[in-house]
């Protein structure tokens, strides 16, 4: 496929298979290039994997850029990082 949308792909499961799911969608998207659209609770691990995020409040788009830049990013890490 040309797009993959995945809901909370982590939810419910144990850390090592959530490494697992993740590292299959790091592959999917670099061999096959297909981009993905991710939904997920774990900022940090779905940021981890991402070339772009968006931060939603409230049903509307709060923040968005570069997973690096977000992750950098002394509010996003208090408030939705745990750091």
């Amino acid at each position: 496929p040309r797009l993959l949308l995945l809901d909370e792909p982590s939810l419910g499961l144990a850390p090592k298979i959530v490494k697992q799911i993740f590292d299959i969608i790091r592959k999917i998207n670099s061999e096959n290039k297909t981009t993905i659209f991710l939904v997920e609770q774990n900022a940090n691990l779905a940021l981890q994997v991402a070339h772009r995020g968006y931060v939603m409040e409230n049903g509307r788009i709060a923040l968005e850029d570069s997973a690096d830049r977000l992750l950098s990013n002394e509010e996003v890490k208090k408030a939705y990082l745990g750091l």
